[in-house]
């Protein structure tokens, strides 16, 4: 007569022994949280999480306040008003974007990426900075106008919510930029500054393209 098979001995479970660690073999709770802290407030981590902080509190907040802005489109500019500022405008967004494209030219010879020359010397530095502090005060009359002349509008037309939209996006990029820039270099990781310059510049191409490029092309988008 064949018996009862024997029952199989559970294995055993080691609740709470952390796993081995290749640096800490003894696998020592206290320096696994350790490593874990000094990943989590790493240098760059902070800076980063700093930058996209102010990124979002500036972008976010002036889509806010657009939104609420009731149009006045008798808002003059430079003693200009009405459909005259269109004009105005699209001159002095011009002139922004051949300023955006001028630094990402600087921007590309400081990091030695363009073919056939050599690394900029130290004082391009200055210069991409001088040209980039002319960009931004450029673009403020534009965004002063179109702020208290139209305000944030999503609803009108798509070019209208992207150039809306992009405009807000502008600034905050341009504050998380000042961010990084203003911290130690070795708290920045060296993909931030040319991945927020890049974004810079591509976002002053597609306010250009939404509003001067349309006003130039017969209030057409090619």
């Amino acid at each position: 007569m064949q018996g009862r098979p024997r029952p199989q001995r559970a294995p055993e479970l080691h609740v709470g022994t952390p796993p081995t660690d290749p640096i800490d073999p003894a696998g020592n709770p206290d320096t696994m949280v350790f490593r874990i802290r000094d990943v989590a407030v790493s240098p760059a981590l902070r800076s980063l999480t700093l930058a996209g902080l102010a990124a979002a509190l500036i972008g976010v907040g002036l889509y806010a306040l657009g939104t609420q802005q009731t149009p006045d489109y008798n808002t003059s500019l430079f003693g200009v008003s009405g459909q005259d500022t269109l004009s105005l405008k699209s001159w002095l967004a011009t002139g922004v974007l051949a300023f955006a494209v001028i630094q990402l030219g600087l921007a590309l010879w400081m990091y030695g990426r363009l073919p056939f020359v050599a690394v900029a010397p130290p004082e391009v530095g200055r210069v991409h900075r001088a040209i980039g502090a002319a960009a931004i005060l450029l673009s403020v009359p534009i965004a002063y106008h179109c702020a208290f002349a139209y305000g944030v509008q999503t609803r009108i037309d798509t070019r209208i919510a992207v150039h809306s939209i992009a405009g807000c996006f502008l600034y905050g990029a341009v504050i998380a930029k000042l961010v990084l820039v203003r911290s130690p270099g070795w708290r920045v990781p060296g993909w931030g500054l040319p991945l927020l310059g890049g974004t810079l510049v591509a976002t002053v191409a597609v306010l250009w393209y939404t509003s001067a490029l349309w006003y130039f092309n017969d209030f057409r988008l090619p």
